[in-house]
């Protein structure tokens, strides 16, 4: 009696190829169709997506995704500034349309509806007669300030920074942790410039976050081991424009700058194993160290 011959194995997913080549990974038979090169023999489709769910996203060196080199949260920063410019000039319709002071709704320098409304300020009689300020539980205002500018000038000089400084710190920090430092420092400089500014004393930009940004700049790239002498320069230039130009907020400027040093620190040095907890707690703490500031000066102005 004769032995019928083997027959020849069939791709799992095409029954009717005979093929021989198996799936590295699974040992299943593979036609040509379905093979797909790895790095020892042929895997099947199934095996390859199996493969690119488990491998691990790439991470900077301090934790973020490597998506921050995109700068989509600096563009992003940038086109909620402008809009609140718009805004800010919208209000003022019926403002003067000199070129001098407020000028065409704000858009020269000075104040408007908007500004005054989200503005850093303490305790004041405002516009419309009525009693406002930080002070009366208008907590908002240490947010809205670093998004308010005094005119076009201001805000240019101010989103120039941000797109010089931005690029980087979130390319090596990430997205996440880009934003937080950004808002904590911005936070942090509007709690400055309410602690230790007159409380009729208004003030308004982003300077307080770009500060910010540059301390975390000299900190982040003295951590990764590059030179940080281009930056110094820089950051005294800007210091003694701020003590020497009127009308600045030199408590905001220096506030920003300690509080976005506080949270570089805390990005960059938080270790390895505990790394995103260790920077999540420490953010909150600094958060919560300033909230207690604020309320503390509130009830000074209050008592």
């Amino acid at each position: 009696m004769s032995e019928s011959p083997p027959t020849a194995p069939v791709c799992y997913r095409h029954p009717g190829r005979e093929t021989y080549v198996r799936c590295t990974r699974c040992d299943r038979p593979i036609c040509p169709d379905c093979m797909r090169e790895a790095s020892v023999g042929h895997q099947c489709p199934e095996c390859v997506n199996e493969g690119r769910r488990s491998v691990r996203p790439a991470r900077t060196a301090f934790g973020g995704g490597t998506a921050g080199r995109h700068g989509y949260v600096t563009k992003a920063l940038i086109a909620v500034n402008v809009l609140f410019m718009l805004l800010s000039i919208a209000s003022d319709r019926g403002g003067d349309a000199a070129l001098g002071g407020s000028g065409f709704g704000g858009l020269m320098g000075g104040p408007t509806p908007l500004t005054n409304w989200g503005s850093v300020l303490g305790l004041a009689v405002l516009p419309d007669g009525t009693l406002g300020g930080i002070a009366e539980g208008q907590w908002y205002r240490l947010v809205t300030a670093m998004f308010l500018h005094y005119g076009l000038p201001h805000l240019l000089l101010n989103m120039w920074a941000l797109w010089v400084l931005g690029r980087s710190l979130e390319a090596n920090l990430g997205r996440v942790r880009f934003a937080a430092l950004y808002l904590i420092a911005g936070f942090g400089g509007n709690v400055a410039a309410y602690l230790f500014s007159a409380q009729n004393a208004t003030t308004v930009g982003a300077s307080t976050a770009i500060f910010g940004l540059f301390a975390a700049l000299l900190i982040i790239e003295r951590k990764l081991g590059r030179d940080i002498s281009r930056i110094i320069p820089i950051l005294v230039i800007n210091l003694v424009f701020t003590v020497a130009v009127p009308g600045i907020s030199i408590p905001g400027h220096l506030g920003g700058l300690v509080v976005g040093a506080l949270m570089a620190l805390v990005l960059a040095y938080a270790p390895r194993g505990r790394r995103t907890l260790v920077q999540v707690a420490g953010g909150a703490i600094i958060l919560l160290i300033l909230l207690a500031l604020a309320f503390f000066r509130s009830a000074a102005l209050l008592g």
